[in-house]
């Protein structure tokens, strides 16, 4: 029996990249393709050889029919999908509307729903994709992330499938001041504790190396804050995976996502790992 990703999500978002990455890491990609066709590729795939398949939903380009007709019917489709497969994953790729028009604007590529110009299309597009996006076991927020950001993100979470019946989590650190991530299930956060950058010789470094890291841990209200962390999630994890949820997502938040986030992230990463929970850890603005 294969085992079934579908990838889908707003255009500009980052499709080509994760089919690429995917690819990359032994499964068998089939891109650009329709919604209706989804099952009786599906059915085709029962083969050795293909025992991981990425179908990724979307229209890349403009010209010919509208980009829409792709996705027509897809949550029905991913719901039959699911009912006769042991395995069925959904990641979805977003960003806001803002990434996605300076994208556009940048490649001066036509928007596959160009009918009313990008950022009418992008709304549409948006519309369109709701339910879908409300469905998917996995969601990532691309608006932050360059082109090999987002490939480890995806090698992160798809790069090891030992642990596949797991539930896999992953903890990331960010800035507030570069905005909250889209694609979090739980968000923690730290700009309560005394901050390094205000510390001359801490501020060139970041939550990655020794000084800042020993600095943020040796402060009284970060080991009560751990402990508290770890026991809430101790408690809440099993509860998420009886649930059957696939993915969860943990954020750690500073004001410029490069300090005390980044050495939080590491420590919690690390403490998840020593009891057992798959987990990869993931900072999005340390190098802002």
């Amino acid at each position: 029996m294969s085992e079934f990703l579908v990838v889908t999500g707003m255009s500009g978002a980052g499709r080509s990249t994760a089919a690429d990455s995917l690819e990359d890491l032994g499964w068998f990609v089939i891109d650009n393709l329709p919604a209706a066709l989804i099952l009786k590729m599906a059915e085709m795939m029962n083969l050795p050889g293909a025992e991981m398949v990425a179908l990724v939903i979307g229209r890349g380009g403009g010209g010919g029919s509208s980009g829409s007709d792709y996705f027509d019917g897809l949550p029905d489709v991913l719901r039959a999908l699911r009912a006769d497969r042991n395995r069925v994953r959904l990641l979805f790729l977003d960003a806001s509307d803002d990434v996605l028009i300076r994208r556009y604007e940048g490649t001066r590529r036509r928007h596959p729903l160009a009918s009313r110009g990008v950022e009418k299309s992008i709304a549409d597009e948006r519309r369109l994709l709701a339910s879908v996006r409300d469905m998917a076991d996995l969601l990532i927020d691309t608006g932050e992330l360059n082109s090999n950001q987002l490939r480890s993100r995806i090698l992160e979470a798809f790069g090891d499938e030992s642990g596949a019946e797991s539930m896999r989590t992953s903890v990331i650190s960010f800035g507030y001041k570069y905005g909250l991530p889209l694609d979090v299930d739980i968000v923690f956060d730290c700009r309560f504790l005394p901050n390094p950058f205000w510390i001359e010789e801490l501020r060139p470094y970041s939550g990655l190396d020794t000084p800042v890291r020993d600095y943020v841990l040796a402060q009284p209200e970060t080991k009560d804050f751990l402990e508290k962390v770890d026991g809430l999630l101790a408690g809440i994890l099993p509860s998420f995976e009886r649930e059957g949820k696939s993915y969860l997502t943990i954020a750690l938040g500073c004001t410029g996502g490069r300090h005390r986030s980044v050495a939080l992230a590491e420590a919690l990463g690390k403490r998840m790992s020593e009891h057992g929970q798959p987990v990869s850890v993931f900072h999005r603005d340390v190098d802002r």
